[in-house]
């Protein structure tokens, strides 16, 4: 716990024995499972993130478009939903009613997938502290997998929209995108030292923004010109080539245990151990603070990207779809923006005032959003962002750094239900957040988030100066003894 976490970033490798041997990209003891092929470059789990999560984010504005469609078709209607910025404030009935239907199915199926994908990954990420880790990267791959495959039925028989929740369920129950995520972030922990840890963590979610500007970039162009079907088979090439590539590339980091199941009370009675256990003093408290920190970051950034096209379409801003998907470029790239500026800062900063500069560059640029009335002035709102997604690293860091090594997995594996809760909460909160404010201030749901970020700072920063103080009272412990 006294490690520096600003320490070195690169040349610091796993513990090598004489007994470990080289397999793909670093070394594997010699009890380790490794891999059937050998990959070229210095890269492990990086290639599973990014292939699924290009495959989430291609998938899921076609689906509610399609959604769309097909329940317009049932009811009748032939309108659209392209009205523009002139466009007629009196709602045909009709359309409401397919609005309202589109609404309550997107929910029945995201709650379908996360309530079972909440059991599932809960079971997936304890089992892979004692299985092994490239479990949780296959199957979770090949779930979403089955997932596309049953879209693709649903599309090519014009099944009823209600196989659509199927197909989700499936997905849950072999952990979703979610279980990817625990599986994923548990790997760069197992096999990052400790200063070199919120590096390798950002580069992970610089893979998130990377795959989410390519898939907004490609999925409006292909739906235009070629349909919902064809996206789709690229959906499932992506997922296939994931789990694929997890089986041949990617290293086992944990010894497997030939004995442990993975439908057992073990795997939630460890996630409750993890919650509860104050060993060492002050973990437990340490651990919920920063727990907190994380729901509330990211309840934040997912409740506001929810608003950003509904803000952008509508007066006075009254943008197209070139400037939209503009606008959605500028606000992925901010990830890698963030995983430099974080690179930078460490060389100077500790984590935690790290996450702070985040946190003040989210709420700068959230501030001016919501007074955004020109395009110019939009566009600064996305620049003044360009550290946002530094805070969300040091907190999956500094978490990793509280618990054992045996317990990244169930770990990682709580915080993806976390991320899933988050989703819910936010879409829920800011989306009624926003009609319910347009009479006063267009841009209050941003003003509302960027209050909100003033929680986490103030904890991060409390717990900053705390474990600096804990810090060099051990240091001079040890000098005088």
């Amino acid at each position: 716990m006294d490690d520096s976490d600003t320490s070195a970033i690169i040349g610091e490798d796993l513990e090598s024995s004489d007994s470990s041997r080289v397999c793909c990209c670093f070394k594997v003891p010699q009890n380790k499972r490794a891999p059937p092929c050998s990959c070229p470059f210095s890269v492990t789990v990086e290639p599973v993130m990014f292939l699924s999560t290009f495959s989430i984010a291609l998938q899921m504005p076609l689906y509610t478009q399609y959604l769309w469609d097909r329940i317009s078709e049932d009811v009748g209607y032939n309108g659209t939903k392209e009205g523009g910025c002139n466009a007629s404030t009196v709602l045909d009935p009709l359309q409401k009613e397919v609005e309202t239907l589109t609404a309550h199915w997107s929910l029945y199926i995201s709650l379908g997938g996360f309530a079972v994908g909440l059991i599932m990954v809960t079971l997936l990420g304890s089992w892979s502290d004692r299985a092994g880790r490239r479990f949780v990267l296959i199957i979770p791959s090949l779930g979403l997998a089955v997932q596309a495959i049953v879209y693709l039925i649903v599309m090519y028989l014009k099944l009823p929209v209600f196989w659509f929740l199927i197909g989700r369920i499936c997905s849950g129950l072999s952990g979703d995108f979610n279980a990817i995520l625990a599986g994923c972030f548990a790997y760069v922990a197992d096999t990052s030292a400790r200063g070199s840890r919120t590096f390798r963590v950002a580069i992970l979610e610089a893979c998130l923004g990377l795959a989410g500007m390519l898939a907004s970039i490609i999925g409006g162009q292909w739906r235009r010109a070629q349909g919902y079907i064809n996206p789709f088979w690229l959906v499932l090439a992506t997922n296939l080539a994931a789990a694929l590539y997890a089986y041949l590339f990617v290293p086992e980091t944990v010894t497997p245990d030939p004995e442990a199941k993975l439908l057992s009370t073990r795997h939630h009675k460890a996630i409750y151990h993890l919650c509860t256990s104050d060993a060492p003093q002050g973990r437990r408290t340490k651990l919920w603070l920063y727990t907190l920190c994380f729901f509330l970051v990211v309840s934040v950034h997912l409740g506001c990207s929810d608003l950003y096209v509904l803000y952008e379409l509508s007066a006075p801003l009254c943008w197209g779809p070139e400037l939209i998907g503009y606008g959605s470029a500028a606000k992925h790239l901010a990830y890698l923006t963030s995983l430099m500026g974080l690179r930078v800062m460490q060389c100077c900063l500790e984590d935690s005032w790290v996450a702070l500069v985040g946190l003040t560059s989210n709420i700068v640029g959230l501030i001016v959003f919501s007074v955004a009335n020109t395009t110019a002035l939009m566009f600064t709102g996305y620049g003044l962002c360009f550290l946002f997604m530094a805070s969300t690293p040091v907190l999956r860091s500094k978490l990793s750094k509280l618990v054992d090594p045996s317990e990244q997995g169930a770990l990682f594996a709580s915080v993806a239900c976390v991320e899933g809760l988050c989703s819910l909460v936010s879409s829920g909160v800011f989306n009624s957040l926003y009609p319910a404010t347009l009479h006063f201030m267009k841009g209050f749901p941003f003003i509302f988030g960027a209050v909100i970020l003033f929680i986490p700072a103030g904890i991060i920063g409390g717990l900053g100066c705390q474990e600096k103080k804990e810090s060099r009272e051990n240091q001079e412990g040890s000098g005088i003894s």
